[in-house]
């Protein structure tokens, strides 16, 4: 409901919504599987000290907008940038991320950030 109320008016949201309709519990838990695969790769990447700025998390910025563009709505750069602040500026999502690793859900919105300067 409170997706709705914030981005039911915006054509991702629609598109999201048609897409998902259709979705088997097999599909949710390819999305699941996939979206954990990505947060452990970010969650590699922040343990081992990689930047943030890096090739190597370039890659697994790219890896997460085809996931959301794959599964949900067409995620173009300017929409990820604001997911990433989302990532942090919304408890919600940066507990999603800090129960992976503490400082996750910072990295992956610095990382979303830098790939797009």
């Amino acid at each position: 409901a409170e997706a709705e109320e914030r981005w039911g008016d915006s054509d991702a949201y629609r598109q999201s919504a048609r897409r998902t309709a259709s979705y088997s519990k097999a599909d949710w838990l390819d999305i699941k599987r996939e979206a954990a695969e990505i947060d452990a790769a970010f969650a590699e990447l922040l343990g081992r000290g990689t930047p943030a700025d890096s090739d190597e998390a370039a890659t697994i910025v790219d890896r997460h907008r085809a996931h959301i563009t794959k599964w949900f709505y067409d995620c173009s750069p300017e929409i990820h940038a604001g997911l990433g602040s989302m990532y942090v500026d919304d408890g919600r999502f940066a507990a999603h991320f800090e129960a992976d690793a503490e400082g996750l859900a910072r990295y992956v919105s610095e990382a979303i950030a830098a790939r797009y300067r």
